[in-house]
């Protein structure tokens, strides 16, 4: 594709990368089949081809950064199946950031939004507000009629109860059982430990059992995902540099094999915290280094292998599980082999779910911003998963897992979760199936 951006918006190092991004599209529209926004409205300006030309156009400057642009750009999920369908390589994901960030810089949105927004990124990063904030959700709940149409998903979308704080996922070192095969970082997240501390206390069982040594650094905090999506990079960098720092002393230090991460959304981010950082000249090294020894858990224990473990599957035998590709991980990070190949080698069933490339309607915070699309994707996503019958849905991030929750009335458990109970770890609460 041509672009005509002017020589001084090019003196941006963003806007540099954004022209080389689009020049490599060739509007084929291979994109907009697997859109899931494009596939509910039928739109051009809602699927990735659409969104495309509008970003050139606003760096070419012959469109101005209207309400009506950036409602299309803010309906873009960050599914990023787009790449996955094009044959161009075309590198959606930064195009999109960039955007984001031209957005929140150059756009001023009405009241409501950017309140919403401003709780979100000061809430979601922060366990112990977030904590605070979902029990006061819970109260507003049956008030949540009197609220604000941009503020009522938020409040719905709180859990009914919290359950209790981790006891295992806690700053310190958790060594390995037997002999030390690797030493690793645990990123234990921000909302994840509010929502779902067991996800963390099942990756570290499921971590030490196979001889990883987990260290949880007590520096270490949000990732800056959620905010960056939203477009908020001064919000964001401070957390992600915070993290580059932890990890690189550790690395430094006693050395890390490792950065493990068990919320695919969080992932996709930390390996690319090397593009992020680019022109950093203080991070850019340190932030590649880390990005390259960032793994999904499944990557890892698929690396390291379940061993002699693998055998104490049969407590998995028969066991219909319907695994569900978050599009992170998918999408984001290409991990698509492992977490399947890992079920079935611990006993499970495993089933691929129709239409398994299209998002769930979850996205990081798209579900409060965008909560009509989200709660649609949600009901097709719950809808396809019915039809293979399972008997538990299994997920690796924590999103997925709460979007596809409100959906489905079937248990809804971490992937790591599943590995844990198959080799040797408690069963996944809401399971109704007793140890053979």
């Amino acid at each position: 594709m041509q672009t005509a951006i002017a020589p001084e918006m090019l003196q941006n190092p963003e806007v540099r990368v954004s022209e080389r991004i689009l020049r490599a599209c060739v509007h084929c529209g291979f994109c907009n089949a697997t859109c899931p926004t494009y596939l509910l409205s039928g739109s051009e300006m809602e699927g990735p081809r659409g969104r495309i030309y509008l970003i050139k156009s606003v760096l070419e400057e012959s469109i101005d950064l209207t309400g009506t642009v950036v409602e299309h750009l803010d309906n873009c999920l960050s599914c990023f199946a787009c790449m996955t369908t094009c044959p161009s390589g075309v590198n959606y994901s930064h195009l999109i950031d960039e955007a984001r960030d031209r957005i929140e810089t150059h756009y001023r949105r009405p009241l409501m939004e950017r309140l919403l927004r401003a709780i979100l990124a000061h809430t979601l990063p922060y366990p112990g507000r977030f904590r605070v904030a979902t029990r006061l959700n819970v109260l507003a709940k049956p008030l949540a009629a009197l609220f604000p149409s941009a503020l009522r998903a938020l409040i719905e979308l709180a859990p009914a109860k919290l359950p209790p704080p981790s006891r295992l996922a806690r700053p310190g070192v958790v060594p390995a059982t037997g002999r030390r095969r690797a030493r690793v970082a645990l990123l234990t997240g921000c909302a994840q430990t509010v929502l779902a501390p067991q996800i963390n206390d099942a990756t570290i069982r499921l971590l030490t059992r196979i001889g990883c040594e987990v260290v949880i650094p007590p520096g270490m905090g949000c990732c800056g995902a959620l905010v960056y999506h939203m477009g908020n990079r001064p919000g964001s960098l401070p957390h992600m540099m915070r993290n580059i720092e932890t990890w690189h002393s550790e690395m430094e230090g006693e050395g890390l094999d490792y950065i493990v991460i068990n919320t695919s959304g969080c992932g996709t981010v930390v390996k690319d915290y090397g593009h992020i950082f680019k022109n950093d000249p203080d991070y850019a090294q340190r932030a590649g280094r880390v990005a390259g020894i960032t793994r999904d858990v499944s990557e890892v224990v698929d690396e390291l292998g379940l061993g002699e473990l693998a055998a104490m599957g049969t407590i998995a035998s028969g066991l219909r599980v319907a695994y569900h590709d978050a599009c992170s991980l998918q999408h984001g990070q290409q991990v698509r082999r492992q977490p399947r190949a890992l079920l079935r080698q611990a006993g499970f069933e495993v089933l691929d779910i129709p239409d398994g490339h299209l998002c769930c309607g979850s996205a990081g915070t798209y579900n409060a911003l965008k909560p009509a699309t989200a709660a649609e994707l949600g009901r097709q996503k719950a809808a396809h998963i019915a039809g293979t019958r399972p008997d538990v849905i299994a997920a690796g991030n924590i999103g997925c897992m709460e979007q596809i929750a409100r959906f489905s009335a079937m248990p809804v458990v971490h992937t790591a979760e599943l590995l844990d109970w198959a080799t040797g770890g408690p069963q996944p609460a809401g399971l109704n199936r007793s140890s053979q």
